[in-house]
Parts: structure tokens; C-alpha cells; sequence
């Protein structure tokens, strides 16, 4: 019986994941390397999860997203965090219309199908708030009206690790909303030298608008139906616990290096990462693999550490590679 379901599930992929190549064809112009990034912002439109990279100026963050949201028949914002600005600035406001003698909606950048939050560190607590419960709940509230965001919607926000002047961090209680947080390193040295020759030439090959907002809305229903085995299920949720009690799982060093584990978030998107993960590979069950693949873009955020892991230089990244090496896979 689950043979059967499973070669069905493979059957719609193979029908829906077409424009998979289509998109990396498009990216592949004008994005070189950065493999491991493209490969997420997918996991996030297929599973419909927010996306937070983080990585040092230039290394092709914003154009990226600029790029996926060009190939794509839907709507885009960008909009730049700066520390004067305001929730209206993002999600719109009342204004006075003399004609009508009425206050009418003015809606904000965030009414799009897919938004670029660039530097999102650089805005204060209360932007960054109303972008996160635009995120969370897919409506916002103007005056006494509240209004549905338009499918699919994905924000895919940037932040730059180096500078802290002129920044507010992201509280962590906030990051959870994100379902993955990338971290993008520098090229290789054959890719700086293309990187050098593209933008050194006059020609750029202009990007194609090949997928329509139906086509990825189909695929994220299909992604949904990828078989999850309970072993699976089970691997998943030993790897969020020890996060929350490592002494239970032979990971007593870390006891006071924790000072709390993954949320259920963890859980739920391990899961949904871990299905789109298996559709871009075009298989339509998970396998441990596709969990170890996503699990550091998963919980990265999701690990809060005490001072005595700082001291000691241990990461949440530390931390999830023991997890991993530890708990048995299925």
C-alpha cells in the first residue's frame, strides 16, 4: 500500500518539478556558485517557510532573492531596514482623503507575493515586529480593517554579522519565525574569477520570467504529500530533544552549555524542509540523509547558548554536529 502511494507521490513530482531546472537555469546567469543558498531559497518557496541569510556585504545575498523573485510571475518588494523606520513605512496606513471626506487604506510594500527584507538588523524592534506577525499570521491589521497577504508569500530577509554599531539584533524568541537561517561563505577561487569576468562584461544575459504562482502553489500541495516513515518522525524529534536535554542522549558535556533547545518550530520544519529537500531530488519519501542535509539551517537559530559555552568557543553549529554524529540514525 505505501509502495503504491509512494510511486504515486513520485509520479507528481515528476509532473510538478519541472520548473525547478527552469528556475536554476535563470539563476545560474547571473548567481555563480552559492549553490547551498539557491538550493534553500527553493526549500523555502517549496515549503512555504521564511528564509533569513546571513553572511558579510557581496556575496550576492539580495541578488539572489532580486533573481528568484525575477523568475517568477508574481509580485515583488524590496525594502531596505534602516533605523528610521516606521511599521507604516512596511505595512501602510490610514490617510485623510479630502474628496470622500474619509480615511482610506494605504497599503505598504508588504502586500506582495514575495518580499526582500534587506539588512533587517538595521530597523528597530517595533518594524521588525510588524514584519514578523506579517509572517507568522499572512494578514495584517490597518486601523480596524485587517487584510489577507496575497499566495504564495515568502519573506526572505538579509542581516550582515560584522558590524554592530546602528544595529538591533533580532530577538531570538523572533528569529524561531524564520524556517531557515543560511549561512553564506565566501566564494571559491575559480568562482571570484567568473564572478570578475561576468560583471566585467558588457553582455548580461536578461532574466526570463518561466514560472507562474499556480505552478509553485501545485508543488508546495504535492510537497506536503512527500511520505514522512515514523522512523523518520522519530529521528526528528530525538534531534530536537537532545537540543532541550543532551545528558539524556550520552550529551551530558553540554548540559551547562544550553540555556534552551529547539522549539516545536524546530520540529515541524525539520519535517516540511526535509519533504521539499526530498522533491527537489526528486524522490517522494525522506530519507535520514535529507534530515542531516537541512538540520543546521534548521536549528542554528533555534539554540540559545549560556556564557559558559561562549567562553569556551562553543557554537550552536559545535552543537548540532555532535547531535547529529550521536543520535542513531534510523
Amino acid at each position: 500500500m505505501i509502495e503504491t502511494s509512494i510511486r504515486e507521490i513520485n509520479e507528481k513530482i515528476q509532473q510538478e518539478s519541472a520548473f525547478i531546472d527552469l528556475i536554476n537555469l535563470e539563476l545560474n546567469k547571473v548567481i555563480i556558485g552559492q549553490k547551498h543558498m539557491l538550493e534553500r531559497l527553493l526549500i523555502g518557496l517549496l515549503a512555504d517557510g521564511h528564509i533569513l541569510l546571513e553572511g558579510v556585504p557581496g556575496l550576492a545575498k539580495t541578488l539572489a532573492i532580486k533573481s528568484l523573485a525575477g523568475a517568477i510571475d508574481a509580485g515583488f518588494s524590496r525594502i531596505q531596514f534602516t533605523p528610521d523606520l516606521l511599521p507604516a513605512d512596511l505595512i501602510g496606513t490610514l490617510i485623510y482623503s479630502q474628496k470622500n471626506e474619509e480615511f482610506v487604506v494605504r497599503q505598504g510594500p508588504i502586500f506582495s507575493n514575495f518580499i526582500l527584507a534587506d539588512e533587517i538588523n538595521r530597523s528597530p524592534a517595533k518594524v521588525q515586529s510588524a514584519l514578523l506577525e506579517a509572517m507568522q499570521e499572512r494578514q495584517v491589521t490597518i486601523g480596524d480593517s485587517t487584510f489577507l497577504l496575497p499566495e504564495p508569500f515568502l519573506v526572505m530577509a538579509t542581516q550582515n554579522p560584522i558590524e554592530q554599531e546602528g544595529t538591533y539584533p533580532l530577538p531570538e524568541a523572533q528569529v524561531d519565525r524564520f524556517m531557515l537561517k543560511v549561512v553564506i561563505s565566501y566564494p571559491k577561487k575559480e568562482e571570484e574569477k567568473m564572478i570578475l569576468r561576468q560583471n566585467n562584461s558588457l553582455h548580461r544575459a536578461p532574466l526570463n520570467k518561466v514560472v507562474s504562482p499556480e505552478s509553485i502553489l501545485r508543488a508546495r500541495a504535492v510537497t506536503r504529500e512527500v511520505y514522512l516513515d515514523e522512523k523518520i518522525e522519530n529521528y526528528i524529534t530525538d534531534i530536537v530533544f537532545a537540543t532541550r536535554y543532551p545528558s539524556q542522549y550520552k550529551l551530558a558535556k553540554f548540559d551547562g552549555m544550553i540555556n534552551y533547545g529547539a522549539s516545536p518550530r524546530a520540529s515541524i520544519n525539520l519535517a516540511l524542509a526535509s519533504k521539499a529537500y526530498a522533491f527537489i531530488k526528486r524522490r517522494g519519501y525522506v530519507i535520514p540523509e535529507d534530515i542531516r542535509a537541512i538540520a543546521h539551517d534548521v536549528l542554528r537559530h533555534r539554540i540559545g547558548l549560556t556564557y559558559e559555552a561562549e567562553a569556551e568557543n562553543i557554537t550552536s553549529e559545535d552543537i548540532i554536529n555532535e547531535i547529529l554524529n550521536t543520535i542513531e540514525v534510523p
